[in-house]
């Protein structure tokens, strides 16, 4: 008997298991909308009908990165995949559109099925959360690739906003208040400095700091703010939305207003995961160095009108959402790009 593909490492028999492992996931996750099943070579998707006159599609697409080294070096990957679907669906989020759909690719140097589904139901339950279907992806066995025992994950988001909907921060004035909505944590950012500075201090995720377990505390997944945004935009005229990712609250928040503009954040504002100010010490990390690598507790900021504050916060409030007035935009020098300070 010549050679086969499974003993050059790729097993597809794993890989069918896997799909009819994921078929049930996937359908806890399936909107009216959807035409097709997993295991096509292409998702069916339909527009909503009769719910939009000028219907937008908006896509993000995204990674965990290195957070992945800390599911491996615990053996924890049920909650990943919320990561994963989380980074796209904030994205698609600050336009005001809902995620519709979603698709992952995971690729790995030998299929663990057991393993792949528990990333799998994790990307489920981040699309439940976001209120999205996973409409297909792709499972990709490569040996001599990737690591053995290791994988990656991408992913990309689609939603849909009414055109005149749109929130692009056009309407943004000096005067107008930034609200900012919790992180759960780190969420997807920042990891590369958090690694080295575990690595540095010879601490193991098994540790805990000032009563602080460190694996959790850095596993913690992204948190997913569709419904709750949604639910405010419909209640709350929006002016602006910024997904608090790589680049921190400085280089994030100017990416919603209009040049000439800036946004003045008061850090005592807000309350933070102890995770943060640990890493902080650990690493004697400099504080422009952590606001411009980690969301620093903030993970959505939003732009209202002065008299929306309290509507805004009450409405956030009644949903459980913490969620406070950060800052105000102010004028900066006229044409400059805009910006965010953040002061203490």
């Amino acid at each position: 008997m010549g050679t086969t593909y499974k003993q050059a490492g790729v097993d597809i028999e794993a890989g069918d298991a896997l799909v009819e492992r994921i078929k049930p996931h996937a359908a806890r996750t399936r909107r009216s909308e959807v035409l097709s099943g997993v295991g096509g070579f292409g998702g069916l998707f339909a527009i909503p009908p009769g719910k939009y006159k000028e219907p937008i599609l908006v896509s993000g697409t995204d990674g965990v990165g290195t957070k992945l080294k800390l599911a491996f070096a615990m053996d924890r990957h049920e909650t990943v995949g919320i990561d994963l679907v989380a980074m796209s669906v904030n994205d698609v989020l600050t336009s005001g559109a809902e995620p519709l759909f979603f698709l992952d690719y995971f690729a790995t140097a030998r299929l663990d099925v057991d393993r792949a589904e528990k990333v799998i139901a994790g990307v489920a339950k981040g699309c439940e959360q976001a209120g999205c279907t996973l409409l297909g992806g792709e499972t990709a066995e490569l040996p001599g690739f990737y690591v053995p025992g290791e994988y990656e994950l991408a992913g990309f988001a689609v939603g849909i906003v009414e055109k005149a909907a749109i929130i692009d921060g056009k309407t943004i004035v000096p005067g107008d208040r930034v609200l900012g909505l919790a992180s759960s944590g780190l969420h997807s950012n920042g990891y590369s400095l958090a690694r080295r500075i575990l690595e540095d201090a010879r601490l193991a995720l098994t540790d805990s700091v000032d009563g602080l377990a460190l694996g959790p505390a850095l596993l913690e997944p992204t948190r997913i703010y569709v419904k709750d945004v949604l639910a405010l935009h419909a209640a709350v005229p929006l002016k602006g939305l910024a997904h608090i990712t790589g680049s921190g609250l400085p280089g994030n928040v100017p990416r919603c207003l209009p040049d000439g503009l800036r946004a003045v954040l008061k850090e005592s504002s807000w309350k933070r995961a102890p995770i943060f100010d640990v890493l902080q010490r650990l690493g004697e990390v400099e504080r422009n160095e952590m606001f411009s690598t980690f969301n620093m507790g903030l993970g959505m900021t939003v732009v209202v009108a002065p008299d929306q504050v309290k509507p805004a916060l009450e409405f956030l409030a009644a949903r459980g959402v913490s969620a406070w007035d950060v800052g105000v935009i102010e004028a900066g020098k006229p044409g400059a790009e805009a910006e965010a300070v953040v002061e203490s």
